[in-house]
């Protein structure tokens, strides 16, 4: 590994990272710690991109081809139940998705890049904001990151818990699926709850509704399609004698596919019209894609798998991963750039096997040098120096 002689730096870094987190837009701490970084190396530095968004520019040799790298820096409003020395000290925010660590897996690229590295052409360094709400990615794009930068291609990575330490995965089309979210508010009419035959009842109604959108995903989309749809809160103006006259039911829902988005989108507003419209009460439904499917061009998951074949051994790089549910907002990028969203395993034991977002999940650190040096690795063959 390439990069194995920082590993002690960058487990340092991490845990700096770890102790400090930020969440949307809110990224200082990192943003400031990144920019440092990354001018002590001797790498050009453009701040306040998305607010706290940085893109380090190395260039080297005289070739004007270039690839882009992006990590996300952002952390969760979660409170860490870890107790190792280098736990959050902010209070309800933590790294529990693994942005400490992927933000030092591109630190350390950079740092060998940038002393080592053999390569012609321009390396972009993203270091983005707002992942987990789907909005710095977006924001990048909207504040020049594509046209104020020539970048060729772009690509991210995510640590995946379960998965063996060092694995890699990728595949070709969509790898993660949009998300989608939806609001369903109705107006009955309220009462006392020894009285419910004069009141049209939200809660009966709502309940209706919810069971009934448990049926879009079972038996209104092939089978062969994927899609989830998940109601996550009931919400009406009852009391502990009073029937509520109002609702709102509010959920999320993934698809791998706009047909499949549409069918599920379109399933919502006719369950909803129909029992409404039967109880004589009044509705409104909103549906919300927050993020697209990611989804990876061919040639660049092509190029991905090789990197990491030659890094890894062919036996622990697969280039046809099965997708995965959760969203990802480098689906901006990859609308607008050729791009591949890699994988690569996290562990399977104690807090690093932890799903993402849990309260006692981290970051491996053995994973810094195997990611980092990954990304060596595809940039000096991308770059390579006798291409013409």
């Amino acid at each position: 590994m390439k990069t194995k002689n920082l590993h002690n730096l960058l487990t340092e870094w991490r845990h700096d990272l770890h102790m400090n987190p930020q969440v949307s837009f809110e990224e200082k701490y990192a943003s400031n710690k990144v920019a440092k970084l990354l001018n002590e190396f001797g790498i050009k530095v453009h701040k306040g991109i998305a607010k706290t968004g940085v893109i380090g520019v190395l260039k080297k040799g005289k070739s004007s081809r270039s690839i882009g790298i992006r990590a996300d820096i952002d952390a969760l409003p979660i409170n860490e139940l870890n107790t190792f020395s280098y736990k959050s000290k902010i209070e309800n925010r933590m790294h529990a998705c693994g942005h400490d660590g992927h933000t030092t897996m591109l630190l350390g690229a950079a740092k060998y890049l940038t002393e080592h590295g053999n390569f012609d052409g321009t390396i972009y360094f993203i270091f983005q904001p707002d992942e987990e709400n789907c909005q710095g990615a977006k924001m990048m794009i909207e504040e020049g990151l594509f046209n104020n930068f020539s970048i060729d291609e772009v690509y991210a990575m995510h640590n995946i818990p379960g998965m063996t330490l060092g694995k890699f995965g990728t595949r070709k089309g969509g790898i993660t699926t949009s998300e989608n979210l939806f609001e369903i508010s109705f107006s009955g009419k309220g009462g006392h709850a020894a009285l419910p035959h004069m009141t049209k009842d939200a809660i009966i109604i709502g309940s209706q509704i919810i069971i009934a959108l448990q049926t879009i995903v079972s038996r209104k989309l092939d089978p062969v399609e994927t899609g989830v749809l998940s109601v996550t809160e009931f919400i009406t103006d009852g009391k502990k004698n009073i029937l509520p006259g109002k609702g709102l039911i509010k959920g999320d829902a993934r698809a791998f596919s706009d047909k499949t988005n549409r069918i599920i989108e379109n399933n919502i507003r006719q369950i909803v019209k129909g029992i409404c419209e039967s109880y004589g009460v009044s509705f409104k439904v909103s549906y919300k894609t927050t993020c697209p499917m990611t989804f990876n061009q061919s040639e660049q998951v092509e190029s991905a798998t090789r990197a990491a074949k030659k890094l890894l051994g062919k036996e622990n790089a697969n280039g046809d991963i099965a997708p995965r549910q959760f969203s990802e907002d480098f689906s901006f990028m990859a609308d607008s750039k050729p791009s591949c969203f890699v994988l690569m395993g996290n562990g399977t034991s104690g807090s690093n096997g932890k799903p993402l977002h849990a309260a006692d999940y981290d970051f491996n650190d053995e994973l810094l040098v195997i990611g980092s040096s990954y990304w060596v690795e595809l940039v000096e063959q991308q770059l390579k120096l006798d291409q013409n």
